[in-house]
């Protein structure tokens, strides 16, 4: 004799009664659409997503290179600089800076005392503010960000809240000068700082001597 219904239901136990009941294909909830990954839409300086990893890596890798030894094509590019020269950059850190050959000789005692990456965010900079292309901008200010600004990078230059707060603003529309103020600000580091010790360095009284000994040979 076939059961009827509703004595199926009563000897259902009381595991099966409490579960819910199971939903067709037509009642089944959609998928949640994949949530999108706020590290890859904001410029926060905890940004830590792996967007576009392998084009990271490769930034990140042709900048390592640039830590090391400078080799000697790009020393020979440099133009030697005259006595006259070497002195005037002594009368003011803007003559250094303004000296292609300065530049590369500060650089080179940056070096030594491990802060080569403000030479480095300085010249990015004004690389960046010659740059008349929208997309090209937009493309080497994130990478100046992820290079010299973020908290995760191992060149990280000194910058105060004011600025850091600043520049996060102004990466949501990138312009060739989103970097004007951090710029300023590790140019007067490099000129309190490093300048000073600069020109006491063995370094630079070594080119003095080399000028001196080079105008009196020629006298």
């Amino acid at each position: 004799m076939p059961t009827p219904p509703e004595a199926e239901k009563q000897q259902t136990g009381p595991e099966e009664a409490d579960q819910p009941p199971s939903m067709s294909s037509h009642d089944a909830a959609p998928p949640a659409p994949p949530r999108r990954n706020p590290c890859c839409l904001c410029w926060c300086c905890c940004c830590s997503c792996s967007w576009n990893e392998e084009r990271r890596r490769a930034w990140r890798a042709s900048r390592e290179s640039r830590l090391q030894p400078l080799p000697s094509c790009e020393v020979c590019a440099t133009p030697t600089p005259t006595p006259e020269e070497v002195r005037s950059w002594a009368q003011s850190f803007d003559k250094l800076m303004h000296s292609p050959a300065g530049r590369s000789v500060f650089r080179e005692f940056l070096r030594t005392e491990y802060s080569e990456e403000n030479m480095l965010f300085w010249l990015a900079c004004e690389e960046l503010k010659a740059e008349a292309n929208q997309h090209v901008v937009d493309e080497k200010a994130r990478l100046i960000y992820e290079d010299y600004v973020s908290i995760l990078s191992p060149k990280e230059v000194s910058l105060d809240s004011r600025v850091r707060e600043g520049i996060n603003k102004k990466m949501q529309e990138p312009s060739a000068h989103t970097f004007d103020d951090a710029q300023l600000q590790i140019y007067t580091l490099m000129h309190r700082d490093s300048y000073p010790r600069f020109l006491s360095s063995p370094a630079y009284r070594a080119l003095l001597l080399q000028g001196a000994s080079q105008s009196s040979s020629e006298a």
